[in-house]
């Protein structure tokens, strides 16, 4: 009688390891040696992927969008970002906790009432940012976006290649991932 039980706690172990494995070879690594002071300013939203039933249907609609990074006193930073939305623009402010090493934060919807983990992946501080985000909505709702900034509105061809090859990477499809369209409103507003 005893086999059948340590045979069956076995199988759930094992279960259980190949979960954590799982977990933990989708984990997002963030930028080795990230400083936070050189990721401060404004950056463009120049690429978007995400496996979202909203993105899917309003990613044609989407342009361009400015989001200016600065630090908080509490060691967090304030992503502030102007976009176009009904012909108007909005501005909404994200509050990024530190959660983890240096470039991993975490985030509190508003909206949702969810925590969103973000991770800076990579970046050069003076062109280009890769960032990855993740949470749950509700239960069963899990939300994945990557999202690629840049400092300039117009990316060079080789940084929209290194976020194709980032995103599906993270297991985005073609059908997902979506290169912003420039546009000029909303774009000069003060930072």
């Amino acid at each position: 009688m005893a086999t059948p039980r340590l045979l069956w706690m076995g199988v759930v172990l094992l279960g259980i390891l190949g979960v954590l494995q799982t977990q933990a070879q989708a984990a997002v690594s963030v930028q080795p040696d990230f400083q936070q002071d050189k990721f401060l300013g404004r950056w463009f939203s120049a690429g978007l992927a995400s496996n979202s039933s909203w993105f899917r249907e309003k990613k044609a609609a989407l342009s361009m969008c400015k989001s200016v990074v600065a630090p908080t006193a509490d060691g967090g930073l304030n992503l502030t970002s102007t976009f176009l939305r009904k012909n108007q623009c909005e501005i909404r402010t994200m509050l990024l906790q530190p959660a983890g090493p240096p470039g991993a934060y975490s985030y509190q919807s508003p909206h949702w009432g969810s925590t969103y983990y973000v991770s800076v992946v990579e970046t050069d501080y003076t062109e280009y940012a890769l960032l990855h985000s993740e949470g749950s909505k509700s239960p069963g709702q899990d939300f994945r976006m990557a999202t690629l900034y840049t400092r300039t509105q117009t990316p060079r061809a080789e940084l929209k290649e290194k976020f194709t090859t980032f995103c599906k990477a993270q297991g985005f499809t073609e059908d997902t991932i979506v290169f912003l369209p420039q546009t000029d409103k909303c774009m000069t507003e003060p930072e």
